[in-house]
């Protein structure tokens, strides 16, 4: 069972947590509404990281799911109002040479976290069963193997004390032409639009095959996918940072009361009369 959050929000472990896609969809989250459950859930992040600190745990959380998904926009809501030197985010470029020739984990193994860090993957290991296996960057007998060997591997992880939670964000091919859209309109969005996610657009059903494959091989009992719905963008990041937080059984370090200390007395200082080169107020 899990546990009651003080926000009220239940866990839903061990039910089907596949998308139900005959589920009524719920009306678009107000952005009032939102920051307001937003700000909850934060104050239960920093509770987590006390945790994780004081106990020396290790989180690992895996975002995957197509471009314009909303892995981004989900990652820096967890993120906004925790330390980065705890909340640690992997964001793996391109393979160089070197790491081309190495064995597929190897590259990943050295980001996984150390006592006392959540780590969060922006796509992970998985792109050799989607972006890599539809886009030809990898062999098909490779990307086989990697479905064979990656529940072994994520089952060793889990084993050492590790948590692994993998999030799939699923989203319909309209909000999908929304967003992507959105960012060759959108001037402060535009660099996130690569141009393989161009290439990825026209082939939906390939990452669909993909995704099922890799669902049905990967999608173990130790190592489970929790698909998300976020077509909402709001309502998936908090359903995504609530299922998160029933899945990591922490509970409120005890804090030392805190008061600032007085200040020092100027005593002989004095402000300078120094000609400062002060930024223009434009605002």
């Amino acid at each position: 069972m899990g546990k009651e959050h003080k926000n009220g929000h239940k866990d839903k472990a061990g039910k089907d947590d596949h998308h139900d896609d005959a589920q009524a969809v719920p009306t678009k989250l107000g952005n009032r509404a939102y920051l307001e459950e937003l700000r909850k859930l934060h104050i239960e992040l920093v509770k987590l990281q006390e945790w994780v600190q004081r106990h020396r745990a290790r989180v690992c959380v895996v975002f995957e799911g197509r471009d314009g998904a909303g892995k981004g926009g989900t990652i820096k809501a967890i993120t906004e109002r925790v330390s980065p030197r705890v909340f640690r985010v992997v964001a793996l470029p391109a393979p160089s040479e070197r790491e081309s020739s190495q064995m597929y984990m190897q590259r990943y193994v050295p980001h996984l976290p150390a006592a006392g860090e959540v780590v969060i993957f922006d796509r992970s290991w998985y792109n050799r069963a989607g972006v890599e296996r539809v886009m030809g960057f990898c062999t098909e007998e490779q990307s086989q193997e990697f479905l064979k060997v990656v529940p072994l591997v994520e089952q060793a992880i889990v084993r050492s004390g590790v948590t692994l939670l993998k999030y799939w964000l699923e989203v319909s091919q309209e909000e999908q032409t929304k967003r992507l859209q959105d960012r060759i309109d959108d001037g402060r969005k535009v660099w996130k639009l690569s141009p393989m996610d161009l290439k990825s657009y026209g082939r939906w059903y390939d990452y669909s095959r993909a995704r099922d494959e890799m669902f049905l091989a990967t999608d173990t009992e130790i190592s489970p996918w929790l698909v998300a719905r976020t077509d909402d963008k709001r309502r998936g990041r908090l359903n995504i940072i609530s299922d998160l937080l029933s899945r990591i059984p922490y509970e409120q370090v005890k804090r030392e009361k805190i008061a600032l200390p007085k200040r020092q007395k100027a005593g002989h200082y004095q402000e300078p009369d120094y000609p400062y080169h002060r930024i223009s107020e434009r605002y």
